[in-house]
Formats: structure tokens, C-alpha cells, sequence
């Protein structure tokens, strides 16, 4: 039956049909023929629109665990980054491109009471997303995110374990790091810049309280280390240096003020403005604030029970054993870790007698004997030669000009060496404005600075500060001058944190991530086994390309002979740290320890007492790492057969990016053939 519509319709045909051909002409038949392909065209159109409807909700539904995921990713992007503006600040150069904006702000409790309940939400949510159903970039970070949970909840229990303040690397000496390289790329980042000195107060009241939960627990730091603390609460916020405006606080954040001036970004009224508040700050804020805490450690310093390893705290072995599995990436056990560092350890023993063996002079050479050939002047000789010369003694450098023309020497020769078994930056963001680069070279910018002299006594030989995930392209290496002794330390030193060390492991591997679309959850996992191990990894390859640049074949002995020495440095500490933290070990007993091995005479037993006990763990973070990649590197070299090569190797750990061991090491059986992760083709 007709509608009402198609009766008026029909009325409105023919009234149409009349003024153009004569209504007799038109025949009934036709008409009723039009009126049938008028109804099959509705036909077919709502079976058109029933059919895009069903595809769009198939898609919905097949899409629906890519994109939960996706919002769980951002949801951990923002919770993680939300309370901590330094956080974001070193972790994203633009965070307005990700939805975040927000003011400073400083965490103000370190006790985690919520984080059994937040992890097991991120477990639940996770639990609702199928990982089959996912990229496989996208199932990686689901797994990598998944194991990350379960182990933070093993965690969870340890609340005043962790200690903060620790005087080995904690926030006393941390914090003035990172605000000295606090970038300023806008007004808006000096204005949170102030905004975090403003909040400095609050935030170490708030470690001041932890730290006095964790001794009414029982779990205080020992009165060694309360010194230690108290000394540097003394000394790096002096009262002389920040009067005469001379601090390295203060210094730093005119210089950086200098670049936004010369960009036109603040006005020199404004710089000046910033300047005094910045003083201020200093000397208003955060100087009383590390009074405060050294006069609490005065106070709390004598509340500690133990001084020895964890396993004398009444759970301090469970704990030891999740710390391990957290810090390394590992998931070995104890006793198999042990059986490997022994192992090792045999292995490099034997190989630097028979080196010494085969070359008996090497016991009077010292670093001072031999020099490494670099296409340069001579940085570190009073009277530089020629350029090209090869002869560069290994005095100290003179100045901080010199070591750092030194430093870009070495960096440019072990870009040069690595070029047969790495892959090329060919992923790099895009300069910005002003900037240039070469796609076909492993070249991005970076900077070589010297550590303040303030802060020599509390800071590494050396470090790499990591750039935010968006913006790779600016680098920074922090050379503590007083530990470079020598062109060989020199050298290796910056292949660890340089090329391929560090800065290049970096800048690959998230160059790659970003280039992927990966998950933000990659880059809010952090897994020091896989970066320290890697920098171990690339430093052991170093030895091998100096020894390339010396004039004969016993200053290339002795360079394999120190690199056998540093393993076997690493490996003892690292056995050592289990020793003190899971069996017990005193004082008196790592004494003669090393005393059986003949290291006792030369060797300052408090001092590596004291430092491990400090920082658990630290020395596995490194040389388990490394093992682990030796490890991982036999399991691919079995699995790939005659496809295997060095640079196939490199490129897989690289476009995987940091993960944990396990991960790693499914990865390679589930792919075995190189370059098939994520179905990249090498």
C-alpha cells in the first residue's frame, strides 16, 4: 500500500509530465515501472546502509582491544608524568602535543601506601585486552607491561626499603643535576624552572618525613652514610658560592637564559627579572631546605640498626631478590647468577694469566707507557705538534677546552670503528630550525660538558643525560675531569656513554619506537640491566678499536689486559653485592675474601664495603646486564646459523628496544631469523 509520500509524489510526476509532453503521452505501464525502480533503489540503499553499518561495527569490534590499549597507554603516559613536572619535563620537549599541560609540581609523598591498588587496575585493565587482537608492536609493549606489573606488585610490600636520600645517588646530589640541565626552550619552561625551586622546600620535608618513618621501622641507612649525607647537605648548597653568585645553579641558568635572549624569546628585562628571583629561590628555598634535611640526619643518625647487607632487616633477603630481578632485567635465580659470575670470572682469570704469560712485559707497562693515534692535535701535551701527530701522552687534561676537542676526537674515531657492525641513524627526528644534519651518518648533536667541581666528589666518572622521546636531536655527556686519568679511560669511557654506547642506543632505539607509532608505554619502562648492560656490552668493543689505534703489539696486549682487568673488577663487586646483600658477608669476611684472591693489600675493603652496601645491586645492573647479552648473543648465533652477523644482532636489540631478558630472549626463539622482530626485515 502507499504512503501518503509516495501518493503525493506520484501527483507531483505528473504534474512534472504535463508541462513537458502531453499527459496523454504517457503511458501507465512506464509509470508504474518508475514507481518499482524507485522502491528497489530504496532497497538497495538501506541494504547499502545496513552493510556499511555492520562493516563499521565489525570494525569497532575488532579494533576494540587496539584501542583500549591505546588509552591505557595514554593514561600511564599521564599518570606517570602528571605529578612530577621534572619527569615530563625530561621526557617530553613538547608535552602539549600529547595533552599535557600543567603547573609544577614536585611529588610530596615517597611511602606508595596506593600502589598495590594502582597496579592491580592496571592489571585489570590490561586483563581486558586481548593481546592476540594487537599489532605486534603493540603485543611486545602488552607483554613487556604485564611482566612490569607483576613484578612492581612483588614490590609493593617494601615501603621503607627504598631509600631516597641514599648518599651514593640520591636526591641530595640528583636534584641539583637535573635542574642544572633543565632545558629551556620557552618562557613557559623558565617559569615551571622557578616553580619547582619554589616547591624544593616542600619536597625535601616530605623525604625528611620518609626518612623518619623508615628509621621508627627499624630500616634507617647506617651512621656512615647519615655523614655522608650530612656532608653533602653542607657543601653543595654553599652559602659562599651562592652570596658571590658564583654556584653552578646560578651559572647555569643565566647561560640558559643567554640562548633564549639571543632567540628573542624573553627580553633582557625579563632575563634580569628571572635572574633575581632565581637567586632568591636559591638562597630563600632550597639552601634552608638542605639545612633542614642535614640537621634531621643529625637528629635521625644513630637510629639505624644495620650496617651491614639487606638480608640482616627482618625481610630484607625477599626484598634483595625482587630488587635484583627489578634493577637487572634478569629473571635468573641466585644461585644460577652466582654459578655465572664465577664462570665469568674463571674464564677472564685465565685469559689475562695466559696474556701476561705470552707477554711478561705487560707487568711493567702503566697507561702513561703507550698512546692511542688520533687525527688531531696533541690535547693533552703543554706544546702541541703538528696536526696529525700521533703521539698523545696520557697526562690529565689541562683544561676543560682541551679534554672536550678531545673528547669529539674520540667520539668521531669510534663512529668511524663501529661503522661494520652497527646500523646508521638513519631514523633521526628532523632538525629543528636553524639546525642541520647528515641521514647517512650515526652523527646527532652532541654536547661534551665538564661536572661542576662542586659536584665532583658525588658524581659518576661520567653520565649521559637522556633526552625527552621527542626530541633526540640535543645530547649531552658529563665528563668528571679529576677521573679521567688517561687517554685509554677517555676513551672507553665515552664509547659507554657515547657511541655505541649510550647516546647512540638511545637515539636508535627510540628513533625507531617513534618512527613504529609504539606504544608510550615503551618509554615509560625503564630497564637499567638492558641499558647499563648494552654501555658494558659496546665498552668491551671499545678496547678492541684503541688497540687499533696504537703503533705496536704489546700497547695492544696491555689495552686486552685492561679490559680483562675491568671485567674482572665488575665481576668480584657484582659477586660481592650478593655476598654482603643475600648470604651476610662482614666487613672482616670480604676482607679475606680478597685477600685469598690477592687483592686484599691493595684494596680499600671499607670503602667497596661501604659503597655496595649504599647502592645494591648497582654493580649487577651493569655486569649481569652485560652477561645477558653475551647470553642472549650465543642464543641468536645458534638460532640464526650462517645468517648471523654482528650487525644483524645489533639491529634486533636495537629496533627492539629495552626490555627485559626473558623478553629478549622469547623474542629471538619466536623470530629466528634476523630482523623478523615485529616484521622488520633485516
Amino acid at each position: 500500500m502507499l504512503n501518503s509520500f509516495q501518493i503525493l509524489l506520484i501527483f507531483r510526476v505528473l504534474f512534472l509530465f504535463s508541462h513537458t509532453y502531453a499527459v496523454k503521452s504517457i503511458c501507465w505501464s512506464q509509470l508504474c515501472m518508475k514507481l518499482k525502480f524507485s522502491r528497489k533503489l530504496r532497497i538497495l540503499t538501506f541494504s547499502l546502509l545496513a552493510t556499511l553499518a555492520a562493516i563499521f561495527c565489525l570494525y569497532l569490534y575488532e579494533t576494540k582491544d587496539a584501542r583500549q590499549f591505546e588509552q591505557l597507554s595514554q593514561d600511564l603516559l599521564y599518570t606517570e608524568l602528571s605529578g612530577n613536572t621534572i619527569s615530563l619535563h625530561y621526557t617530553l620537549a613538547y608535552p602539549e602535543n600529547y595533552g599535557l599541560s600543567a603547573d609544577p609540581i614536585l611529588p610530596s609523598s615517597f611511602t606508595d601506601v596506593d600502589t598495590r591498588a594502582q597496579v592491580t587496575e592496571w592489571q585489570r585493565r590490561l586483563s581486558c585486552i586481548d593481546p592476540q587482537k594487537l599489532d605486534p608492536q603493540d603485543r611486545y609493549a602488552y607483554l613487556l607491561f604485564d611482566r612490569f606489573l607483576a613484578l612492581t606488585l612483588e614490590g609493593a610490600d617494601f615501603t621503607y626499603y627504598t631509600d631516597p636520600l641514599s648518599p651514593s645517588s640520591g636526591m641530595v646530589s640528583g636534584l641539583p643535576v637535573l635542574l642544572a640541565d633543565y632545558t629551556f626552550r620557552t618562557k613557559k619552561d623558565v617559569e615551571d624552572y622557578l616553580g619547582i625551586l619554589e616547591q624544593t622546600g616542600a619536597y625535601f620535608d616530605a623525604l625528611i618525613r620518609y626518612e623518619q618513618e623508615k628509621s621508627s621501622a627499624g630500616l634507617f641507612m647506617s651512621d656512615t652514610s647519615a655523614d655522608n649525607v650530612i656532608e653533602q647537605c653542607d657543601s653543595i648548597m654553599d652559602p659562599v658560592l651562592l652570596s658571590d653568585g658564583s654556584h653552578f645553579l646560578q651559572q647555569t641558568f643565566t647561560e640558559r637564559l643567554d640562548g633564549l635572549a639571543s632567540d628573542e624569546i624573553i627580553t633582557g628585562e625579563e632575563k634580569q627579572q628571572y635572574i633575581d628571583k632565581n637567586n632568591l629561590l636559591l638562597t630563600t628555598v632550597m639552601a634552608p631546605a638542605y639545612e633542614r634535611v642535614g640537621d634531621a640526619f643529625l637528629v635521625l643518625k644513630g637510629t639505624g640498626t644495620n650496617p651491614y647487607g639487606l638480608c640482616y632487616y627482618p625481610e630484607g633477603k625477599e626484598y634483595y631478590t625482587y630488587l635484583l630481578a627489578q634493577t637487572t632485567g634478569s629473571s635468573r635465580s641466585i644461585p644460577e647468577i652466582r654459578r655465572l659470575l664465577e664462570k665469568d670470572y674463571q674464564k677472564n682469570f685465565h685469559a689475562l694469566h695466559d696474556l701476561v704469560k705470552d707477554h711478561p712485559g705487560l707487568l711493567k707497562l702503566s697507561p702513561e707507557d703507550f698512546s692511542l693515534s688520533l687525527n688531531m692535535q696533541n690535547s693533552y701535551s703543554d706544546h702541541p705538534e703538528e696536526p696529525g701527530d700521533t703521539d698523545l701522552p696520557t697526562k690529565p687534561a689541562a683544561t676543560s677546552d682541551i679534554l672536550c676537542r678531545l673528547s669529539e676526537a674520540i667520539l668521531d674515531d669510534l663512529q668511524k670503528q663501529m661503522k661494520p657492525d652497527f646500523p646508521k641513524l638513519t631514523c633521526i627526528p628532523e632538525a629543528k630550525a636553524g639546525q642541520e644534519h647528515d641521514g647517512e651518518s650515526n652523527s646527532v648533536s652532541c654536547q661534551i660538558k665538564k661536572v661542576s667541581s662542586s659536584m665532583e666528589a658525588y658524581s659518576s666518572p661520567a653520565y649521559y643525560l637522556t633526552p625527552p622521546i621527542d626530541d633526540l636531536w640535543h645530547n649531552t655527556i658529563y665528563l668528571n675531569e679529576p677521573n679521567i686519568t688517561d687517554d685509554l679511560t677517555l676513551y672507553t669511557t665515552l664509547s659507554h656513554e657515547g657511541y655505541p654506547g649510550h647516546l647512540y642506543q638511545t637515539v636508535y632505539s627510540q628513533s625507531f619506537l617513534n618512527q613504529q607509532n609504539a606504544s608510550c608505554i615503551r618509554s615509560m619502562l625503564h630497564y637499567g640491566g638492558f641499558v647499563e648492560g648494552w654501555a658494558v656490552y659496546v665498552e668491551n668493543l671499545s678496547y678492541g678499536y684503541a688497540a687499533q689505534l696504537t703503533k705496536n703489539e704489546e700497547a695492544a696486549a696491555y689495552i686486552e689486559a685492561c679490559r680483562l682487568n675491568r671485567n674482572l673488577h665488575l665481576c668480584l663487586y657484582s659477586y660481592m653485592d650478593i655476598a654482603i646483600h643475600y648470604d651476610g658477608a662482614t666487613p672482616e669476611q670480604i676482607g679475606r675474601f680478597l685477600e685469598n684472591l690477592g687483592l686484599g693489600q691493595h684494596t680499600n675493603v671499607e670503602t667497596i664495603y661501604e659503597y655496595l652496601v649504599e647502592e645494591p645491586c648497582n654493580y649487577l645492573k651493569y655486569y649481569l646486564g652485560y652477561l645477558e647479552f653475551l647470553s642472549l648473543k650465543q642464543q641468536a648465533e645458534k638460532l640464526w646459523g650462517t645468517d648471523y652477523s654482528d650487525y644483524r644482532f645489533h639491529k634486533f636489540v636495537l629496533e627492539t628496544g629495552p626490555s627485559d631478558f626473558r623478553s629478549l630472549g622469547e623474542l629471538v626463539t619466536a623470530h629466528p631469523y634476523p630482523g623478523q622482530n615485529f616484521g622488520n626485515q633485516s
